[in-house]
């Protein structure tokens, strides 16, 4: 019943989280709000909002581990199994963007930060407001770098659509119903699975909460790669894990600061710190290709060995 119960959670986290964001563009159109400050927003926002939501229920009902393995796997699983398929299944990709001069700090020193501030075993309230202020500052850096290729992002379909109030009030009101209780139960039946097959709240986060909040992800990028702008996905995946590390730790930690075991998750945070070294070595040698995605898929299939074997 468990499994259910957190598939259908993950389901209903999903799709409010959907609702959200889709409603929050309407709106924002219908007040004439910029393409470029909707694109910012929202591609920053937008498709790490379930982290966010399970990861903050997580921290409010005190299960630090589950709230911070859903960050690590998440970045994990948006580079290795994400860029991985994207890499694999794309034709050729020439970014017209140099992503390594202008966005490879973004790849690794949210990382680096995360790997030092939980050098004490804790990840606690000021570090948190840390966080957020990194979020605040890539922001800024997206209104400066990012204007043509957030304009982009912008459902076309969605802006022709007949605004009325009555309708986005109620998908809003549905979408924030769906991700809140969706967060809840995935949390509660994830704890329920752990006791079950006796395994740590941090493998759930780390694999089942993680994998199922990155899905808004790999969709996103699969459609990006089918509408032929498979390169977007580079972008999305970097500013996903900028949010995952700034909006979703660093809101998670403000509402109950977050304890980590260093020594029983080492293996974990050096495979992310692995998959981020590799994109790094991608980008800056613009191995956009069946070598790329196999190189990134490798480091995936060393993390599941782990544990399965």
């Amino acid at each position: 019943m468990d499994y259910i119960v957190f598939l259908v959670a993950m389901a209903a986290l999903i799709y409010g989280a959907d609702f959200i964001i889709k409603e929050s563009e309407r709106i924002a159109l219908h007040y004439n709000i910029s393409h470029f400050v909707i694109g910012a927003t929202l591609v920053a926002f937008g498709t790490s909002l379930p982290e966010m939501a399970a990861s903050v229920m997580a921290s409010y009902y005190g299960k630090s581990d589950m709230a911070v393995a859903n960050v690590v796997g998440s970045v994990t699983f948006n580079i290795t199994l994400v860029l991985g398929i994207v890499f694999l299944i794309a034709k050729a990709m020439k970014p017209k963007r140099d992503l390594f001069a202008v966005d490879s700090a973004w790849v690794i020193i949210p990382v680096i930060i995360f790997i030092v501030m939980i050098q004490d075993g804790e990840i606690g309230r000021f570090d948190g407001l840390l966080f957020t202020l990194m979020m605040v500052s890539y922001l800024f850096f997206l209104f400066k770098t990012s204007k043509e290729e957030l304009e982009e992002e912008i459902d076309e379909d969605l802006e022709k659509e007949k605004f009325g109030w009555f309708k986005s009030i109620t998908l809003l009101v549905i979408g924030f119903a769906f991700t809140i209780g969706g967060a809840h139960f995935v949390v509660e039946s994830g704890t329920s699975i752990a006791r079950a097959l006796d395994v740590s709240e941090w493998i759930i986060g780390l694999f089942l909460i993680s994998l199922g909040t990155s899905l808004p992800e790999l969709i996103v990028s699969i459609v990006a790669v089918r509408k032929g702008h498979a390169e977007m996905s580079i972008g999305n995946i970097i500013g996903s894990n900028v949010a995952n590390f700034s909006m979703v730790l660093g809101t998670a930690a403000l509402v109950n600061p977050l304890g980590i075991n260093i020594e029983k998750t080492s293996f974990d945070l050096i495979v992310l710190t692995s998959a981020s070294l590799v994109l790094l070595f991608i980008i800056a040698n613009k191995i956009y290709n069946k070598a790329g995605g196999i190189f990134l898929l490798t480091v995936l299939a060393l993390l599941l060995q782990h544990y399965i074997v």
